[in-house]
């Protein structure tokens, strides 16, 4: 009799795996609360109530006993950075599992204080009791029991029917502070002695300072302190008001030589595909026997550099006691940021702390990392007292990581039918990826301006099997007979980027699915039809099905007013989702309606992926309507409000969301499921009010008088 294989060994999830020692992520406290610690931080998705509600299910306690402690070095796990939309995936796994472990420990030394069995004990807000009123709690315990012992494989948590909290929506924990203007965010916090820091820096790309006089800058009124190391030049005040003054003073008294030109903003494509490249093939298949191809469609698609352009610019507190050094930041990853500041300040990690406070919303690699090396090396200058840094919006503008600039071709062979038969795409662009901590050069603005500077790091790309970068949602999930994916990252970088919200699966999926838009067009078949006969994947066909069924699709045709469709499986390995946009066309585009349906498998707080799905399609209408970075040969130029416009609270589309939820799958992350479905469906809608094919972002008014010349 032939055997069969032996089941799997049960392993723990990635995070907890790395960081095992249960005390790392919950203890009790004395008080009657759980203190829960993840990796992770809060970045505006609602992440500590989704991982409250967790922890609060697993330990069987009310969710308004667990104090959520934010990430710091200086004991929370280390989960690396939190992005990618994985925090619910990964920390929520790790969460679920570790408080998993916990209840049974307890339930264990309760079993052996009560002396009864441990199936005869029910756990109720956290009091454990058994036959005859006997009782005992994780807080009685919790002298008695050690959790400082590493989580092991095998246990097993609730099964959704058990769960109480997760699969309803419960109020997010950090509203009241930010609806009754408590300090939660870095900007507001003011710690004893502060002072105030500022950065001088040119507009010009790469520029070198070649005088500075600082007469001026040291005759303003509580100036502590100038600080220059190389082409470094900063400012130290004990008021906010003084350290403008003289960065002002400052400015005027610099002279600057020019750095490096840059590429020219119209004609971007070109200098995309001219730039020397590294190629990668990300995917390639054939099928034998195979429909004849009669002709071949190709089309090219582009994106331009796009800024994160956050409400308030970036801001970081440090203060040095002795040769150790304490970091208050909003970066997304406070041990890869030690990494980096251990090899510019050349300081053991462990004199090192960085500790996680709010900011304004990113989803990506802004200045949060470069502002906190800014005021660790102006706080060397201010005897101890901490010094908070704030860059100022031109700065933000001009100076951070932008998401980087996308050209792409696509080629489809055509059977006589007009049926696919063949598929190539390739992509130029800028590596997605440069986020500190994760080579052997820091990737902080000001460690390349030092008199011994550490070389500008070129951006890369993170491999598919960890979502892509360039690449990220190129491989269709469609089912074509043969198919070639090539990515080619450019190894100049004359515009710095770096990681973006997507990354580079917004544009991809815009280009996708423009693309069979015009097949679809092209046989005079239904965009829905065609999607749905192209997949196999039952949940990407329930999102598609279930936003047609919602719009009524096909809307009947009103004239000015569009409708279209976008789908995804952010990653391939993510949230589905798909969306049907309504715009009008008049004298600019308008979006006036975006129906989505999602699949994260179980939705912890429906809620808050709600409001994830909402925020991503909004900020995807602003990238297609209205964001693009400008610059001439020498500065960004778009480096204010009115020179790099977003949505506008007047322009934001109703956003209707429906959540498929399905409580017997792991939960996946919602922020950026959205973004590259709303971008095709809203390109898609434009098409359908204006017979105009726009197929370079954003879609302007000026765009769209370049897409009819060329249609004319």
């Amino acid at each position: 009799m032939t055997k069969s294989a032996p089941s799997p060994a049960p392993s723990l999830p990635v995070s907890l795996a790395a960081n095992p020692l249960l005390s790392s992520w919950v203890r009790f406290s004395p008080e009657g609360h759980v203190i829960l610690s993840p990796g992770k931080v809060e970045i505006g998705q609602g992440i500590v109530t989704a991982l409250a509600q967790i922890a609060a299910d697993e330990l069987d306690v009310d969710i308004g006993r667990v104090q959520m402690i934010r990430a710091s070095t200086a004991g929370s796990p280390n989960e690396g950075v939190t992005s990618g939309s994985l925090s619910v995936q990964q920390s929520g796994r790790a969460v679920r599992y570790a408080c998993a472990e916990v209840r049974q420990i307890f339930l264990a030394a309760a079993s052996d204080r009560l002396g009864v069995g441990i199936d005869a004990l029910q756990i109720w807000d956290g009091t454990m009791s058994g036959p005859g009123n006997m009782r005992t709690s994780y807080w009685e315990l919790a002298d008695e029991v050690s959790l400082d012992r590493n989580a092991t494989p095998g246990v097993t948590p609730k099964t959704s029917t058990q769960r109480a909290l997760a699969g309803h929506s419960v109020q997010r924990l950090d509203i009241p502070d930010k609806v009754f203007a408590h300090p939660r965010f870095i900007h507001d916090s003011a710690l004893p002695g502060m002072l105030h820091g500022r950065v001088l820096r040119s507009e010009m790309s790469a520029a070198k300072l070649v005088s500075l006089r600082e007469e001026g800058a040291r005759a303003v009124a509580g100036v502590i302190a100038i600080v220059r190391d190389g082409n470094f030049v900063g400012v130290v005040s004990e008021t906010e008001d003084g350290a403008e003054a003289a960065l002002k003073a400052l400015r005027k008294g610099a002279a600057w030589a020019a750095g490096e030109m840059l590429p020219d903003e119209d004609k971007l494509a070109s200098f995309l595909k001219a730039q020397p490249s590294e190629l990668t093939v990300i995917d390639s298949k054939t099928t034998r026997g195979t429909r004849e191809k009669k002709r071949t469609m190709r089309r090219h698609y582009t994106r331009p550099y796009i800024a994160h352009a956050s409400i308030a610019p970036s801001c970081a507190i440090a203060q040095w006691t002795g040769d150790h050094v304490h970091v208050w930041t909003h970066s997304q990853g406070v041990y890869l940021l030690r990494a980096d500041l251990s090899l510019v300040l050349k300081l053991p990690a462990e004199n090192i702390t960085v500790e996680h406070m709010e900011g304004a919303g990113c989803y990506g690699h802004n200045a949060a990392d470069d502002v906190a090396l800014d005021a660790v090396l102006l706080a060397k200058a201010a005897a101890g007292r901490p010094v908070r840094v704030q860059w100022s919006r031109q700065d933000e503008m001009s100076h951070a990581p932008f998401g980087a600039a996308m050209a792409i071709e696509i080629e489809a062979d055509l059977d006589a039918q007009n049926q696919i038969v063949g598929w190539r795409y390739s992509i130029w662009s800028n590596g997605h990826a440069a986020r500190p901590g994760r080579r052997d050069s820091p990737a902080l603005l000001a460690a390349t301006e030092l008199a011994n500077p550490f070389p500008r790091t070129i951006s890369i790309n993170p491999p598919q099997a960890n979502g892509g970068g360039a690449d990220r949602n190129s491989i269709p999930l469609y089912e074509f007979p043969s198919m070639q994916i090539e990515s080619h990252r450019l190894l100049t970088m004359p515009v710095r980027t770096s990681a973006l919200r997507t990354l580079g699966a917004q544009g991809n999926v815009f280009a996708i699915e423009c693309f069979l838009d015009e097949i679809c067009a092209e046989r005079g078949e239904d965009a829905v039809e065609f999607r749905l006969r192209h997949l196999s994947d039952s949940r990407a066909r329930d999102v598609i099905r279930a936003v047609a069924k919602r719009t009524r699709w096909k809307p009947d045709k009103r004239t000015g007013i569009g409708y279209g469709l976008g789908f995804a499986r952010y990653k391939n390995t993510g949230a589905y989702c798909a969306v049907v946009a309504e715009i009008e066309g008049a004298e600019d585009i308008s979006v006036k309606r975006l129906t989505i349906a999602v699949d994260v498998g179980e939705a912890i707080n429906p809620d808050g992926v709600i409001n994830q799905i909402e925020g991503g399609a909004i900020q995807a209408t602003s990238w297609v309507l209205k964001e693009r970075v400008r610059f001439d040969k020498e500065r960004i130029i778009s480096n204010t409000w009115s020179g790099y416009p977003i949505l506008r609270f007047s322009e934001v589309p109703d956003v209707q969301v429906e959540v498929i939820q399905r409580p017997e799958i792991d939960p996946v992350g919602a922020g950026e499921a959205a973004h590259g479905p709303v971008t095709a469906a809203i390109a898609n809608a434009v098409f359908d009010a204006l017979e105009v094919r726009v197929r370079s972002l954003p879609i302007t008014r000026d765009s769209l008088i370049a897409a009819m010349d060329l249609t004319s």
